[in-house]
């Protein structure tokens, strides 16, 4: 479904996103909103697998935690179809059977309920460590102020040995990674629908940054991949 082969340079820090034609990337009041906008697209649950698989570690912000209240964001649930061959591309390369769960948090909106953190790591502020002591499996504080250094929280993944990171969003959080250099390679799918924008609540591609004109976030672009109405395209990124 792919069509053709993927591979990653090492260390990697990739990110992957579905889009409208006119950028719409989430509808935050519209429950399953990622779904809508996908246009329930196979092959994009496809794509979201594979690229789980691939990874070390899946980056969440705790907005997409809240607005996935039943997210695993493991290869095989997205997928199911693929389970054998996600497990079996894991075990040919060495990882372990489940793909680590990152949380990016300073645990004020965070969901403390939600089934994912039972086996699940959060990185948040020395104040959010404080604040969320039990409620995941490992709870780390990556730097001391009122936001989660995003450059910090990749630097501890790799000291954990996670070579590839998975980012998937939301669009804050890549917006974060992109502003301050970290994002290496982006995955988008368009999606061949248009949501329009009556209101401020549907998201897009990189929120809560702005980029030019200071900061040229350029891409390089290295493949366009087609099933049926969906483009499928993969960028390297460089800001400067």
């Amino acid at each position: 479904m792919y069509g053709g082969g993927i591979g990653f340079a090492e260390p990697r820090v990739f990110t992957n996103f579905v889009e409208t034609i006119d950028g719409v990337v989430a509808i935050p009041d519209v429950e399953r909103s990622n779904a809508l906008v996908s246009g329930e697209s196979q092959a994009d649950k496809f794509v979201m697998g594979l690229l789980r698989a691939c990874a070390d570690v899946v980056v969440v912000g705790a907005r997409t935690l809240q607005a996935s209240p039943k997210g695993s964001w493991q290869p095989a649930r997205v997928f199911p179809p693929a389970a054998d061959a996600f497990a079996e591309l894991r075990r040919s390369r060495g990882r372990p059977e489940r793909t680590e769960v990152a949380i990016v948090t300073t645990g004020a909106s965070l969901d403390t309920a939600h089934p994912v953190l039972a086996d699940a790591l959060v990185l948040t502020t020395a104040r959010g460590a404080e604040k969320l002591d039990g409620v995941a499996r490992e709870v780390l504080a990556v730097n001391d102020g009122d936001r989660v250094d995003v450059r910090a929280a990749i630097s501890l993944l790799r000291d954990r040995g996670h070579a590839l990171v998975l980012s998937e969003g939301g669009p804050h959080l890549f917006g974060e990674l992109v502003a301050h250099g970290c994002a290496d390679e982006l995955f988008l799918t368009v999606s061949p629908l248009l949501a329009g924008r009556g209101a401020a609540d549907r998201l897009a591609l990189v929120e809560g940054v702005e980029l030019l004109p200071n900061t040229m976030a350029g891409a390089e672009l290295l493949s366009v991949r087609r099933r049926d109405e969906h483009l499928f395209l993969r960028y390297a990124l460089a800001a400067r």
